[in-house]
């Protein structure tokens, strides 16, 4: 039966993943769908992780390790593609992980289809560190030819939430090194999607099956660097076709809003409200529509006025504290001070679970992400 299913080759590029890529290759080996390989490019690593996959390997031989002097993650994952076999191609990186079921709900998807379709992608919720989810996460239920929602929004997310068809993926000739050479390195996943949603249609299995880990060392956690792909990118796609200025507009309001919300969870309030600042600079008029923009602008103001205060207060302190050993050293008791507040004990936090049910929150923000996405979609 195994025989008879089309051959998946994951991808992963890995540059110093020593920490996740026991984990990550884990997540793989425990799909259901049997008939993988594992193609697992180091791009250059300076630690372990050559070794741990290695170690994988001699355990299981669907794990093979291919190593290249540090090149960039497209020339890895092009590299990668190179040397599998699988008609089927799943990007995964070093770092996210997979719900058990993924490939198998994937496939099932993707086989349902024509040949019109190039690209099957799920949903996933963003982890840290220890896989405690972070509230954030990628859904949507846009199916078809999306190419003008996806270069508004990029709502797959990341690049671990793909299956892709190798035929298509030859047609449009890979990833792009373009950004490596630029300097610009962080946008290739988009880049890919969009090369391909101007030729193929997407599906979509609605289901939260990837686990995206967001870590400060993360490529994408370099805000900054994430503007200057996004905006080569752009550039390097005006050039071929005619779509209407606002298009354009909008795609960097909605990316800017997203800088800006990563800036929030950093808890940088200032770098919040310098990335809305542009964001209005872009598009003066559909960000006032975004109930965000007026949370991230009250956050970050409270988050400021919340470190002024602290640093009030902290000065303060160290004015008792110098009364207080004053006070000692004239042979007087300190009077003891009294605590205002209290830290509130720390709930247990949710985690992404790569075995047993898939996770599938029906909150109002998925409802209103998933409603927000097909309005978008019927406009353009």
């Amino acid at each position: 039966m195994t025989s008879e299913l089309p051959l998946v080759s994951v991808i992963v590029p890995a540059y110093n993943a020593e920490d996740f890529i026991a984990e990550t290759l884990d997540s793989v080996l425990q799909q259901t769908y049997g008939n993988l390989e594992v193609v697992v490019v180091d791009d250059g690593s300076d630690d372990r992780t050559a070794a741990i996959v290695a170690a994988i390997g001699d355990r299981d031989d669907r794990v093979r390790l291919i190593s290249q002097g540090n090149a960039g993650v497209a020339a890895a994952r092009n590299l990668g593609i190179a040397q599998s076999s699988g008609s089927l191609i799943a990007p995964l990186d070093a770092d996210d992980l997979w719900h058990c079921s993924n490939l198998e709900r994937q496939v099932a998807c993707l086989l349902t289809h024509g040949e019109s379709t190039g690209v099957v992608y799920t949903w996933s919720l963003d982890i840290d560190e220890s896989n405690q989810l972070t509230g954030d996460f990628h859904a949507s239920k846009a199916e078809g030819m999306i190419y003008k929602l996806l270069l508004c929004h990029n709502f797959l997310g990341n690049a671990s939430a793909s299956l892709i068809r190798r035929s298509c993926l030859e047609q449009v000739q890979g990833y792009s090194v373009a950004l490596r050479a630029a300097g610009v390195q962080g946008c290739e996943d988009w880049d890919l999607y969009l090369r391909l949603a101007a030729r193929y249609e997407f599906r979509v299995v609605p289901e939260f099956l990837v686990g995206y880990r967001k870590i400060v060392t993360s490529m994408s956690a370099d805000l900054s660097q994430m503007a200057k792909s996004h905006d080569f990118m752009l550039r390097s796609l005006k050039p071929q076709s005619q779509l209407p200025a606002y298009i354009y507009r909008l795609s960097y309001s909605s990316f800017l809003m997203y800088l800006a919300r990563q800036s929030d969870e950093q808890r940088q309030p200032r770098e919040t409200i310098a990335w809305l600042r542009r964001t209005l600079k872009f598009d003066p008029l559909t960000p006032f529509l975004r109930l965000s923009f007026y949370w991230l602008w009250l956050h970050s103001l409270a988050q400021m006025l919340g470190a002024r205060c602290q640093r009030t207060m902290g000065r303060r302190s160290a004015a008792i504290g110098r009364d207080a050993v004053t006070r000692q050293a004239r042979g007087t008791t300190a009077q003891p001070q009294p605590e205002y507040w209290r830290q509130p004990p720390m709930k247990p936090q949710p985690q992404f679970q790569a075995t047993g049910v898939a996770l599938s929150p029906t909150t109002w923000r998925l409802r209103l992400t998933i409603v927000i996405t097909h309005l978008l979609q019927r406009w353009l």
